[in-house]
């Protein structure tokens, strides 16, 4: 029984401690990624409607300065009545610019001001990783080596 009680409690703390609430720049992270993932979504969509062509491109770096004036546009851009989607992104975009806008200003610190990059994305920093670690390994080209005990003079 005791055993029992004492798995009880140890299940109900390690319950807790995984329960912590979200901060804001976790909150700002998973909304821009839902955001993504949205749009995303709305751009792949068949038959693509003429006001959700007409949208901004929508790239979110939270550590960009020119996010919040990228944020800005995208809801001010025409409205599509017929998209219940564009009205429901719209709300999220608006939600997003008024957290990190109010909310969790001082919690956030912008690492670039870089518009262009909002604008044409690059890659995605794991293929450039990726892409170096293959280099790495590759024999550097040059002289070649011959092992110490044999020589061609020896």
């Amino acid at each position: 029984m005791k055993l029992y009680f004492a798995l009880m409690v140890l299940l109900s703390i390690s319950l807790l401690a995984t329960s912590a609430p979200p901060t804001c720049y976790s909150r700002m992270l998973n909304l821009s990624k839902e955001i993504m993932d949205s749009f995303n979504a709305l751009q792949n969509e068949e038959p693509l409607e003429p006001c959700v062509e007409g949208l901004p491109k929508l790239y979110l770096d939270i550590h960009n300065y020119c996010v919040l004036a990228k944020l800005r546009d995208f809801v001010a851009s025409p409205k599509c009545r017929k998209v219940a989607r564009v009205g429901a992104l719209k709300d999220q975009v608006r939600k997003l610019y008024t957290i990190m806008n109010s909310f969790c200003r001082r919690d956030l610190v912008f690492l670039s001001d870089d518009c262009e990059v909002l604008e044409n994305p690059l890659q995605a920093p794991t293929t450039v990783r990726t892409q170096v670690r293959s280099e790495s390994k590759e024999a550097p080209r040059g002289i070649p080596i011959t092992p110490a005990g044999k020589t061609s003079t020896g």
